[in-house]
């Protein structure tokens, strides 16, 4: 079986007890949350939400350069007025550069990568610092509030940076 046909199953269950489909679409607590996609990250549990309460937007680190489009989305057409960067320890986006993963790609795919900008960083809480600046300056992101934290994968404690 393959975990598709795993999600599927877990579905009809979800169904059967489904009572939330009539949220509205902008998110109640008019934040969104940009955070990375490490699977050990369960952004609902660590932050106290519950469906419709949040955009939670998540890629590789959580960087704020590849959430801009969807937080553009956010804030323009559906309302948030907050938000919130988080990155983690032991994140994967520390283990690499954008030169070694390209060569890679390319030894493997033999398809030239080096137009991608992967992200990478060697310096969580700078990370944090930088994307927190980077929504804060540009101009196609409201004045609005924005925070960032690290988050620990080992303990669940969220940090402000």
């Amino acid at each position: 079986m393959t975990v598709a046909s795993e999600f599927e199953q877990a579905n009809k269950s979800y169904v059967d007890q489904f009572t939330k489909g009539s949220l509205p679409l902008p998110p109640a607590r008019k934040v969104a949350v940009v955070v990375c996609m490490d699977a050990r990250i369960d952004p609902a549990a660590a932050l106290g939400l519950t469906e419709g309460d949040a955009h939670v937007i998540r890629n590789a680190g959580g960087r704020a350069t590849d959430a801009l489009r969807s937080v553009i989305i956010s804030q323009r057409l559906l309302g948030t007025r907050e938000i919130v960067v988080i990155h983690h320890t032991d994140c994967g986006m520390l283990t690499f550069t954008d030169e070694g993963l390209r060569k890679i790609v390319e030894d493997e795919t033999g398809q030239n990568v080096d137009h991608f900008a992967f992200l990478p960083f060697n310096d969580l809480e700078k990370s944090v610092k930088d994307d927190v600046e980077f929504f804060k300056k540009n101009p196609l992101v409201l004045d609005v509030p924005v925070t960032g934290y690290i988050y620990d994968v080992k303990t669940g404690k969220i940090t402000q940076v």
